[in-house]
């Protein structure tokens, strides 16, 4: 999980890199075309044995995956690294809550207060009542509802479909719909606020930045095959823990590239978000 925490801040690194060459939604396509390559070589080599059906569950969690990638790497590109992915952090929480009301999920009081403390340290981050605020960490808490989203779909399918199968669904969603977008984003006039999902398509031209892609995609795999083996673990509290390694690993690597480096009451809401979620995620 260490390892995979240090690869994913990385990786969210080499994404604030690539955004000053690309757009994030030409990113998030590059990823994904690259995953689906991977995930069907996999397939091939070892076929699924589950059957599958409830198709329309996958489609849809391929279509909250991208959606939830695209805010994920648009506030990555705009704001800090290390609050970018602490935004996208409040994930569990929106689980919790999604899982309760989809799901029937007992709700308990320790539960519920540990949301109140996830999303108090939400607010000191955003702060919403001071200069600091913007529609960009709107966007990355947005992310984080969607992420919530798909985990929650994937608690309904994961015993009727392959997890590479699932994988496989949120990879060709990443990379159809970006395309469709790019298609789109001639004859779209689009409000300001959106303009980050109808970008114009420009082909990289340079050597560095395919091989920045190349080594995302490559990553972003080891990073997720070193999740699955962590979390095949039977300590699964402490696994849990370590997680949230990624947002000091984050905010290294941003203050490295030159992000601002956390005031007092920001380094707070991380702390309450970490808590938070520990808390939400223990039994």
């Amino acid at each position: 999980m260490l390892g995979s925490a240090l690869i994913s801040a990385f990786n969210g690194a080499i994404t604030k890199i690539l955004s000053e060459d690309i757009s994030a939604l030409e990113i998030v396509f590059f990823r994904n075309l690259i995953g689906i390559f991977i995930i069907l070589y996999a397939l091939k080599h070892t076929p699924p044995k589950l059957t599958g059906g409830k198709i329309h569950l996958l489609f849809t969690r391929g279509v909250f995956g991208f959606m939830a990638m695209i805010l994920f790497f648009y506030t990555i590109t705009v704001i800090p690294l290390g609050e970018a992915i602490t935004l996208n952090k409040t994930s569990p929480f929106f689980v919790t809550i999604l899982a309760f009301f989809l799901l029937r999920e007992h709700l308990t009081l320790k539960t519920l207060s540990a949301l109140i403390i996830g999303f108090i340290g939400v607010i000191l981050i955003v702060k919403p009542f001071g200069l600091s605020f913007s529609y960009a960490h709107f966007l990355g808490i947005l992310g984080g509802f969607f992420a919530a989203a798909a985990y929650t779909t994937i608690k309904k399918i994961k015993d009727i479909y392959d997890s590479r199968v699932i994988v496989l669904s949120f990879v060709g969603m990443g990379t159809l719909l970006p395309g469709v977008l790019f298609l789109l984003s001639p004859y779209v006039s689009s409000p300001q606020a959106l303009n980050f999902l109808f970008p114009k398509f420009i082909l990289p031209s340079t050597v560095n930045v395919w091989l920045l892609i190349a080594l995302m995609a490559l990553i972003s795999t080891l990073s997720q095959w070193l999740l699955t083996k962590a979390y095949s673990a039977k300590n699964l509290s402490v696994v849990g823990v370590i997680s949230y390694t990624n947002i000091p690993f984050a905010i290294g690597f941003g203050t490295l590239l030159g992000d601002t480096f956390p005031d007092a009451m920001t380094f707070s809401g991380i702390g309450l978000i970490v808590l938070g979620g520990i808390l939400v995620s223990r039994k």
